[in-house]
C-alpha cells in the first residue's frame, strides 16, 4: 500500500507541474509575441501575463500539497 500511496505523490507532483509548465511556456511565447506586436501594449500584456502565470504556479504549488500530504500517510 505504501507504494501505490508514494506513486500516487509521485503523480501528484510530476503531474501538477508538468501542464503549468508547458502552459507558462506557451503564455510566455504568446505575450511576447503580443509585445513584440504592439510595444505600447506592453504593460497591460505584461501584467496579464504574471497573473496567469501566477494561476498556472497555484496549480503546480496544490500538486505538491497533495503530494506532502501522501508522503505524510506513509511516514
Amino acid at each position: 500500500m505504501e507504494g501505490y500511496i508514494a506513486l500516487a505523490a509521485g503523480l501528484a507532483i510530476g503531474l501538477g507541474s508538468l501542464g503549468p509548465g508547458i502552459g507558462q511556456g506557451i503564455a510566455a511565447k504568446g505575450a511576447l509575441e503580443g509585445m513584440a506586436r504592439q510595444p505600447e501594449a506592453a504593460g497591460d500584456i505584461r501584467v496579464s501575463m504574471i497573473l496567469a502565470l501566477a494561476f498556472m504556479e497555484a496549480l503546480t504549488i496544490y500538486g505538491l500539497l497533495i503530494a506532502f500530504m501522501l508522503i505524510g500517510k506513509i511516514a
